[in-house]
């Protein structure tokens, strides 16, 4: 995959904005192994290759196991994660699919979520998600091939 421009040099200040919001995010109360499932879990449904090895470089790199990685896709039938986990990735799933037939991101999600995470955790998840769908439609469009990500 080759890929199709380099948005990071053509706009920088849109970078650097993007940048912001991550360092908002590893400074926020949200739990950095839950970050990177959140952004794992979005990555995979929005078929983006780079941000997928990405985060699972990254997330390997902070001591989160294989084998919890390569449930992120199966969460739901996993037993490796927490109640709070699987309620961040049920709001990640739902604010990632909001064109799915339905309601957008049903009260029950919103409510077991609220249930697990105070009012400030809760609002840097909800930032966690927009960015990070933000970062796979970057990545998407212009074609960043994977494997070209090395964790610091």
């Amino acid at each position: 995959m080759t890929a199709r421009t380099n948005v990071f040099e053509q706009a920088p200040a849109a970078y650097e904005a993007m940048v912001g919001l991550e360092r908002f995010l590893a400074q926020s109360p949200l739990p950095h192994s839950t970050l990177e499932l959140v952004k794992l879990c979005a990555s995979q449904i929005n078929g983006c290759a780079f941000c997928v090895d990405m985060h699972t470089k990254s997330a390997q790199k902070s001591g989160e196991s294989t084998d919890r990685l390569f449930a992120v896709a199966v969460w739901r039938e996993s037993p490796l994660f927490t109640d709070a986990e699987r309620a961040a990735l049920a709001l990640t799933e739902e604010a990632t699919r909001l064109a799915d037939p339905g309601e957008s991101v049903p009260d029950a999600v919103w409510q077991e979520a609220a249930r697990h995470y105070d009012e400030p955790t809760l609002a840097a998840l909800v930032v966690a998600i927009s960015t990070i769908n933000a970062w796979n439609r970057i990545a998407v469009t212009t074609r960043m091939p994977p494997g070209s990500h090395t964790p610091s």
